[in-house]
């Protein structure tokens, strides 16, 4: 059995309490928290769980072999390295990080360690993300030509004021940094590295200090482009989180709450039959999951139960981490420089 801990009870931290108790092979043996009450009320009905409220003490629990890290986003550099210092796998909630900087040494510190780490990008893990993922690596798109990621998403004041991190500029906590970055993430994994990034931010209706509306245009290495858009203005509720893909052969159109249905299959003019058949291989309660995080935190946890059982690396890395973060992080940057383009790689 694979033991597992959480550190940080907020908001994210049930989905990945659920993912645990759903996994084979997994079990919650500790959770933390600064604040004692969210750590209880969080394993409140479960038995034989440690609650710590500093998470150095949990880290010196050798009963622990994976640390989940559901902290604020400022936390997670420094909590991760110190996890990994002493041993313990890590999944860490996105952003990887705040900085590049911050990004490399947890990178380096796994390395040190030879432990395993990974980050909860869960969409990845999406019935209709994987099919589709298959047909980038069979080549069947031929060369791109350009990809589209939206998030159209509704968070009000009430959202922003349930932490006092929320929305502040010193934990750059900007809907293109805590909610975007998921369908940033899947586009760089399916057109590939990101060579130039233009975008442009705004902060709309609400008392916070970073975006909740942004976009940007990229240009991927191979010379295909991508349009990113996301907001957290779109009212009343949640709209879609929809990922497009447009290549020489083929098109596709993911669409739902997080990029978990297929809305559109196309690699033929006679398309309609393959189209029906892989829209039907897609179960009807992916389609309709009942919250935007989806079903995919039981399969990060399963991915790193596997990962340690077989003595492989977890499907996503910290290097995928990095790259998210550095095209957000250039995304701010353009758009504080009205949106001259940044090269990240020349």
């Amino acid at each position: 059995m694979i033991n597992f801990g959480i550190i940080g009870c907020g908001r994210i931290s049930p989905f990945h309490k659920a993912g645990i108790l759903e996994t084979n092979g997994a079990q919650l043996t500790t959770v933390c928290d600064v604040v004692e009450q969210k750590a209880r009320e969080l394993v409140h009905g479960s038995e034989n769980i440690e609650v710590y409220t500093d998470y150095k003490e949990l880290l010196q629990d050798p009963s622990v072999h994976v640390v989940n890290i559901c902290t604020e986003h400022h936390l997670h550099a420094e909590i991760a390295i110190a996890a990994m210092d002493t041993g313990k796998h890590v999944i860490i909630e996105k952003p990887i990080a705040l900085t590049l900087e911050d990004a490399d040494r947890m990178i380096e510190a796994q390395k040190r360690n030879k432990v395993k780490a990974t980050i909860a990008f869960q969409n990845r893990f999406n019935q209709a993300v994987m099919v589709t993922r298959k047909a980038v690596e069979e080549g069947r798109f031929g060369e791109m030509t350009h990809g589209v990621g939206s998030v159209r998403w509704y968070r009000d004041q009430s959202y922003y004021s349930q932490d006092p991190w929320r929305g502040k500029t010193t934990h750059k906590d900007g809907f293109l940094m805590n909610q975007m970055i998921h369908t940033i993430d899947l586009l760089i994994w399916m057109m590939g590295s990101v060579k130039k990034v233009s975008g442009h931010i705004k902060t709309k209706f609400f008392d916070i200090e970073m975006e909740n509306v942004g976009t940007a245009t990229l240009e991927f290495e191979n010379g295909s482009i991508g349009l990113i858009e996301g907001a957290g203005t779109v009212f009343p509720s949640d709209l879609e989180g929809s990922l497009s893909l447009f290549g020489e052969k083929g098109t596709v159109v993911l669409s739902g709450s997080a990029a978990n249905k297929i809305e559109t299959w196309r690699f033929s003019k006679d398309y309609q039959n393959e189209q029906a058949e892989v829209m039907n291989q897609i179960r009807y309660q992916e389609e309709n999951a009942p919250t935007v995080y989806g079903f995919g935190h039981e399969k990060v946890v399963q991915d790193m139960v596997e990962s340690i059982r077989h003595d492989r690396n977890p499907i996503i890395s910290l290097v995928d981490g990095r790259n998210a973060l550095e095209v957000v992080l250039a995304i701010y940057d353009s758009a504080n420089n009205d949106g001259n383009a940044l090269y990240l790689r020349k």
